[in-house]
């Protein structure tokens, strides 16, 4: 049966007789509670939205992206079978998602099962979905896997992950709109009306890409997660909550008071309750401090800037070590901690990496009707979008020193330094009893 369901952004979501299915199985059910936008609902208090209305929206738009490139006829030489899995694609893109959406991701892959595009096959094979999905084709359920992991053959691909995904539209809209801020504005008719398939001039394969006519939309796609990822997803007290959080999973992986693979299937509030029962039973220190650190979460008792330097004024080929969570960037922040007069594990050291989120690879239409590609160069005399992304990245992205307890005051010379060493160098350093912030 075929619902209609009332979205405060798109108005009237339609879903058909194979999504209402899939939207009443447990695996999707799930994302009801897990949060868009992970902890940033304790900085904005209004987003407490949901993967569940973010993924209901994606396949809105992917429905109308299919009906505007069909208005075309632009749709001809694509197989239906390719046309009916896009839909299905936007709606299961986010089922993998771990509790508070992105953040885990951010630790070393060996800690987790894997990412959450590659853990959506798991997830649809939960009977409900296989279900509904065996009745688009047999091979409906590894077509949407590849789509969803950027894997595909389908010309449609680029609907579903690529540098113009429906995605990336609307989140950017639905989370301005929850947190409350003018900042997510993106022109989606506009660009919606500019998509085309064209053929790589390259291989003559078909894909995914944008008139001319569309470059300001797509500009305004730019800046919209420019100013989202400076003023929301980064802002400095989100990412507070987000590394006290990954603290919390980690130790408590460390320490045996969670496997790995309990936190698939896992929701928001449940992880947290999970981890809080146990550690309070648990006898071990590390374990007794997860639950500590559980409460002070709970209680936004966050960690406090210490220090902090933007991306465009570090060595970034040398900062590399900062953007995931291994075992050298731990130890070096045990060392900063003792340094500062911390408690253990009472430092933070904070380098969000998203760059792919700013990449442009795009298939562009002119109006001389040369099809050209918008790559990481840009496209001299025409736009310069690729170059400024990087510039953007690089303003947006911001590496920060948090500091537990009592707030301590480090010089941003001194982290700059400290970002600028090799591994050799971290490792050197270690070793020896000198400062690693010296002055």
């Amino acid at each position: 049966m075929a619902i209609t369901i009332r979205d405060p952004l798109w108005d009237t979501i339609r879903l058909d007789e194979t999504a209402t299915a899939i939207v009443d199985s447990p695996a999707f059910q799930r994302l009801r509670y897990i949060r868009q936008l992970g902890l940033a609902h304790l900085v904005y208090p209004g987003a407490t939205h949901t993967r569940f209305d973010h993924a209901l929206g994606v396949y809105h738009l992917a429905r109308r992206a299919l009906a505007v490139l069909r208005e075309r006829n632009a749709l001809a030489p694509v197989a239906e079978g390719d046309c009916a899995v896009i839909p299905i694609a936007a709606l299961l893109h986010d089922i993998g998602h771990y509790p508070f959406s992105h953040a885990l991701e951010e630790l070393e892959p060996d800690r987790i099962p894997g990412d959450h595009e590659t853990l959506a096959a798991l997830f649809m094979r939960d009977p409900a979905v296989a279900r509904a999905l065996a009745r688009i084709a047999a091979d409906a359920a590894p077509a949407i896997e590849a789509l969803i992991r950027g894997r595909s053959e389908n010309p449609l691909q680029g609907l579903v992950s690529g540098s113009l995904d429906l995605d990336k539209i609307e989140y950017l809209k639905r989370d301005a709109r929850f947190c409350g801020v003018p900042y997510g504005e993106v022109d989606v008719d506009r660009l919606l009306h500019g998509l085309l398939l064209l053929a790589d001039p390259e291989t003559g394969r078909l894909e995914v890409g944008v008139h001319e006519k569309g470059v300001a939309a797509l500009e305004s796609l730019l800046f919209a997660k420019y100013q989202m990822f400076r003023n929301v997803y980064w802002h400095h007290a989100v990412r507070a909550a987000t590394v006290l959080y990954k603290r919390i999973v980690d130790d408590a992986l460390a320490s045996g008071l969670l496997d790995a693979r309990e936190l698939l299937g896992q929701t928001d509030e449940g992880v947290l309750h999970l981890l809080g029962e146990r550690a309070a039973r648990a006898e071990e220190p590390l374990a007794r401090r997860v639950g500590e650190l559980v409460s002070e979460l709970r209680n936004r008792r966050l960690p406090k800037r210490a220090s902090e330097v933007v991306a465009a004024e570090l060595s970034l080929p040398a900062a590399a070590w900062l953007g995931t969570d291994t075992p050298l960037k731990r130890r070096v922040e045990e060392r900063l901690a003792l340094e500062l007069g911390l408690g253990p594990g009472d430092a933070y050291l904070d380098f969000p990496e998203k760059s792919l989120m700013f990449a442009l690879d795009l298939l562009l239409l002119r109006r001389s009707g040369e099809v050209l590609r918008l790559g990481p160069g840009g496209q001299a005399g025409l736009i310069g979008l690729p170059r400024i992304a990087d510039e953007l990245y690089r303003s947006a992205r911001v590496l920060r020193l948090f500091t537990g307890g009592e707030r301590r005051q480090v010089p941003p010379a001194a982290l700059g330094r400290l970002a600028g060493c090799t591994p050799a160098d971290l490792e050197a350093a270690l070793a020896g009893s000198a400062p690693l912030l010296a002055s």
